[in-house]
């Protein structure tokens, strides 16, 4: 369960991503991919600090603030798609 409130918080981000320019490494699939990985990535990361194993949290386990623990990871792989597309952009522009 946890995995799955983690995919959708990272779905749910990256659905705003519509407010910003189209510089994304690989366009909106690129985009919605860097959301899902990071979300999950640091989902994973932040649940295996507090609870100190690696795993996924079931039923049982996954609360609200379970879901929010995709917040950072969402954005940040939607930051590093976004800095990768405009680097590429500017590369292929020179």
């Amino acid at each position: 369960m946890g995995m799955l409130a983690w995919v959708m918080m990272g779905l749910a981000i990256w659905h705003y991503t519509i407010f910003l320019p189209d510089r994304f490494w690989g366009g909106i699939v690129g985009a919605f991919v860097g959301a899902i990985l990071g979300s999950i990535i640091v989902g994973m990361v932040i649940y295996a600090a507090k609870s100190g194993a690696i795993k996924i949290p079931g039923r049982d386990d996954t609360h609200l603030v379970t879901a929010l623990y995709a917040v950072p990871g969402a954005l940040g792989g939607l930051a590093a798609v976004y800095f990768e597309g405009i680097r590429r952009e500017s590369v292929v522009e020179d």
